[in-house]
């Protein structure tokens, strides 16, 4: 069962939350996250992508970088930015976005849950993305990173909840720059702790909706702390790491898209031929955006038009919780069988562009340092955890996830 634990969180002072708190490092480009931290010098992204304060010639896996992550946060810890909450807590962290509220519980979860498949994944990670997150938890001596997990609803924990947000006052609540609303309240009651611990424990599975990297990170360095101290017991800080713990009832998931560079040596019309000879493929006529409204339909902007492809019942029908998700047909028919991306974890090909950047990223993309764009309809939450529960695993990028966990709310110390 699921191991859950309060901690002394870092986090931001009152005064500094909605400066610091700041998207997931990995959700803008370099260029992107120098823009933002140049307009604000309390940003968590000096933290998180701390090569904005270095320059630009210096590769963002430099030693460098970690080294001035390090730097960056031991600045904000003097100067009071961030402070180390006085005793262990969990917390409660509530996100609206247009008028939807995704609520869940912060706490610590177990590196050993994560190893024994209590904490569940569904997606393999990128070597140099894990390992990127690895060096920055290792030099920053903290978990910088807050992961998404879901579970089916425990009404003891969904009652604490309720009780706080309708009796307590938060201790963050504030508006971010893309009009999300972030509410925080602090579990502090030893009898609400003890509860929230026991019904997790009741909990079979966790799984990770999004954070696969910093997870897997987290991991590598508890493992890496294992080898140094044999006699370690468990209970040290540096076997558990944060997350935020949502039911699923909560959650949704956006589409999350596919660009390529190229056609793998096709003509236009080539590529297309070779798209029809499986699935049934229509131009969307007057330069018209087409965006798939279900599962089995996915839009294709090439050369200035959309495209609809539909794979139809003899590939979204087979009975295999992987290969009948959308991604995957993509992914085995189109963009391996004819583009030849064998392992879009590491070809350099293909990019992957979240649905919360809409339709006119894609076109923006295929128009400028790519050549096509697939517009995919988003995997189920219930899909995701078909394929977690049958141990298998999704293609690369197969979700996106709304609203974003913001990342220097809380931080957790391995010391």
């Amino acid at each position: 069962m699921a191991i859950v634990k309060p901690f002394r969180a870092i986090r931001p002072a009152n005064n500094y939350v909605d400066m610091v708190a700041e998207l997931p490092y990995d959700v803008m480009n370099r260029e992107e996250a120098k823009e933002m931290g140049k307009k604000n010098k309390y940003s968590f992204i000096h933290i998180d992508r701390a090569e904005i304060d270095l320059d630009d010639e210096i590769d963002e896996h430099d030693e460098k970088v970690y080294l001035k992550a390090r730097e960056n946060l031991n600045k904000f810890r003097e100067k009071n930015i961030l402070i180390k909450e006085k005793q262990e807590c969990i917390y409660i962290y509530r996100e609206i976005m247009d008028g939807r509220a995704q609520t869940g519980i912060v706490a610590c979860v177990s590196v050993d849950d994560y190893i024994n498949g209590i904490i569940k994944i569904h997606e393999y990670t990128k070597p140099d993305k894990e390992l990127d997150r690895t060096n920055h938890i290792k030099y920053c001596n903290a978990n910088t990173g807050t992961i998404l997990l879901t579970y089916k609803n425990r009404k003891k924990v969904d009652e604490i909840i309720n009780f706080y947000v309708k009796n307590e006052i938060p201790i963050y609540d504030f508006i971010s720059n893309d009009e999300v609303r972030h509410t925080v309240w602090k579990i502090y009651r030893q009898n609400d702790l003890k509860d929230i611990v026991d019904e997790f424990d009741k909990v079979p599975y966790l799984y990770i909706a999004d954070g696969h990297h910093r997870a897997a990170a987290a991991v590598n360095i508890a493992k890496e702390k294992r080898e140094q101290n044999q006699n370690y017991t468990g209970d040290e800080e540096f076997n558990y790491y944060i997350a935020m713990i949502a039911p699923q009832d909560n959650l949704e998931v956006l589409d999350y898209n596919r660009v390529v560079k190229d056609l793998n040596g096709n003509t236009k019309q080539e590529f297309i031929d070779k798209i029809a000879q499986k699935f049934n493929i229509e131009k969307i006529p007057d330069k018209k955006q087409y965006k798939p409204n279900k599962k089995g339909d996915v839009g294709m902007f090439l050369d200035g038009d959309w495209y609809k492809i539909e794979f139809g019942d003899k590939y979204t029908k087979v009975d295999d919780e992987v290969k009948s998700l959308d991604i995957s047909i993509l992914q085995d028919n189109i963009l391996d069988e004819i583009l030849g991306i064998k392992d879009p974890r590491r070809d350099k090909r293909i990019d992957f562009v979240g649905g919360i950047r809409g339709i006119d990223e894609l076109e923006k993309r295929a128009n400028s340092d790519m050549e096509v764009a697939f517009a995919m309809y988003p995997t189920g939450l219930d899909e995701l955890i078909a394929v977690a529960d049958a141990n298998k695993i999704m293609p690369a990028k197969s979700t996106w996830f709304e609203p974003k966990v913001r990342c220097g709310l809380f931080l957790h110390e391995l010391d």
